[in-house]
């Protein structure tokens, strides 16, 4: 790959920040690009913006495509082959969903220089953030187990020895990790992104017809003659996969590790644009295909796995598109291991005060690279050891990611809300009314997932009844906050923001933030939360171990 350097220009001292590793301080190195630390030259001309966004291309490309991983390509490819095309709508609707949820914690990690547990941990206390790191660890580390099942299906497939693929996979995402380059890192890591690409010409191998996905991505419905409880969880199972709790934690410490301040800001955004259009395109490439290699076979409606698909396609437009589907998929496992090990390491380090950077050497972080590879081999050893119960994991991740979404929505919006923490990047009101629906949404869907898994043949009824439930307490919440804000006289947008001098305000060092505040309507939801969350989990968890036992 090409590399593009810029010109420097010597800057003004800037002010003491609160970064956490000095590895995470100096130029930025970028697969396609370096920009020096003192240059601060103004980009006027579309070379120079090019230049600067090339070096700046990462983070949110790498993120997006990563959660397009090896549970994505099954919850896709189920939906298009259970149901056609008809659930496309959905991934239209999580497009700002998706935007807004990592623009904040991008604006999070460049302006703070600190990891989201830590900053959990710092303003909401010990519990949380203790709390966030662990659920994080144990759900990642099943994610990960997931990612070398997709391993499993791909070379299985394509003919190769399952064990020794596996452990060839677990040492490549290991090496590249591993060399003390972030700058290597990173271009494997896009090179890896660019074999998502695959996905395209699948699509027009197997040539669905555009004016009906066109329908369906933009018309919103649901399928014929079908159970609205299997729908549901299916939608919920597509919510979960597209917007993950790794993805926050990754986004914001890789931000950090590649030294991007807020002066380059729109710069990243633009990046994380362009992983959101390569993630919908492919995830609606998947659906696409799908639908109607399986259309009018025995096979529709009755989705397996990933394997299943590649022969369906192999069946339908020939051997090179189950064989492109197959690479494909072995490609998103890699780099689905790559992105969720490292975002559980950079949290593990943020709280344990371990260096924690791509920057450094395994000699220089030996904790962190412990951690990073620990959980890539005992991933790898479980799926290789015979008789582990692969298909309940992954049902078991689908659910526990799905029960946890809401925690990791709320604690990003109250951050973001934190004017000790983000100064003049605080959110503003449409930000706060949008996330504060998504949250909603989110509790909701949690909630009709929990109970449909304690209760297998929970009615459709009985979700319609959950969801209006679940609607009321959130008017009757909005109605207190509304009725609290009139008696204390607040002003119903709180104080002006601000916003001059962003380009160069980062938050002060942890040591010097003033203490958080929390109102008692804020103490009164984050307990209901916690007391939700520990039940909801701790019956979840008990009704996987009863399945895996034959209960």
């Amino acid at each position: 790959m090409t590399e593009t350097t810029l010109t420097t220009h010597p800057a003004a001292p800037a002010p003491r920040a609160a970064v956490l590793d000095d590895a995470h301080v100096g130029d930025i190195r970028g697969a396609l690009g370096t920009i020096k630390q003192d240059d601060t030259a103004p980009r006027h001309s579309l070379s120079a913006k090019l230049k600067t966004l090339l070096a700046i291309i990462g983070p949110g490309l790498i993120v997006m495509v990563g959660d397009n991983d090896a549970g994505a390509f099954g919850t896709y490819t189920q939906a298009g082959q259970n149901y056609g095309t008809r659930l496309l709508w959905t991934l239209l609707l999580l497009v700002p969903v998706l935007y807004v949820n990592q623009e904040m914690v991008l604006r999070l990690g460049a302006v703070t220089g600190v990891g989201h547990a830590r900053l959990i941990l710092e303003r909401f206390g010990k519990f949380w953030g203790a709390f966030s790191v662990i659920d994080l660890f144990l759900l990642n580390a099943l994610t990960i187990v997931t990612e070398f099942i997709g391993v499993t299906l791909a070379v299985g497939y394509l003919g190769l020895p399952k064990t020794a693929s596996v452990l060839v996979a677990a040492a490549v995402v290991i090496v590249a990790a591993s060399t003390g380059s972030f700058r290597r890192f990173e271009r494997t890591a896009v090179l890896l992104c660019l074999g998502s690409l695959l996905l395209i010409p699948i699509y027009f191998i197997a040539h669905p017809a555009t004016s009906q996905m066109a329908h369906d991505f933009v018309v919103p419905g649901l399928p014929a003659h079908s159970q609205l409880s299997d729908v549901m969880l299916l939608i919920i199972a597509i919510v979960g996969t597209t917007v993950a709790p790794w993805q926050l934690f990754f986004q914001q410490s890789y931000v950090i590790d590649k030294r991007i301040t807020p002066r380059f800001m729109r710069y990243e955004k633009a990046d994380l644009w362009l992983g959101i259009v390569i993630v919908v395109l492919g995830a609606a490439a998947m659906m696409g295909f799908t639908a109607v290699a399986f259309a009018g076979t025995g096979g529709f409606g009755k989705f397996d796995d990933a394997a299943g698909v590649a022969h369906g396609l192999e069946a339908y437009a020939g051997k090179t598109a189950g064989v492109l589907f197959a690479i494909a998929l072995l490609d998103a496992s890699i780099i689905g291991a790559s992105a969720v090990s490292l975002s559980t390491a950079y949290a593990l380090g943020d709280v344990l005060g371990l260096k924690h950077s791509l920057h450094r050497g395994i000699k220089g972080a030996k904790g962190f690279y412990a951690v990073f590879a620990g959980l890539i081999l005992a991933a790898a050893i479980i799926v290789i050891i015979p008789g582990s119960p692969l298909g309940l994991l992954t049902e078991g991740v689908q659910t526990l990611a799905g029960v946890l979404l809401p925690s990791a929505s709320v604690f990003l919006l109250l951050l973001c809300n934190d004017r000790a923490v983000l100064g003049p990047w605080v959110n503003g009101k449409a930000t706060n009314v949008f996330t504060s629906f998504v949250v909603a949404v989110l509790v909701t869907l949690s909630v009709i997932l929990t109970a449909a898994v304690l209760f297998p043949d929970l009615t459709s009824a009985a979700i319609l009844d959950i969801m209006a439930i679940c609607g009321v307490a959130g008017l009757l919440a909005l109605g207190y906050a509304e009725l609290r804000r009139r008696r204390k006289g607040w002003s119903s947008s709180g104080r002006p923001v601000d916003r001059t001098g962003k380009e160069t305000w980062r938050m002060p060092p942890l040591d010097q933030l003033p203490a958080p505040v929390l109102s008692t309507g804020r103490k009164v939801g984050l307990t209901a939360l916690r007391t939700y969350l520990l039940v909801a989990m701790a019956l979840v968890i008990v009704r996987i171990v009863q399945l895996a036992m034959g209960a």
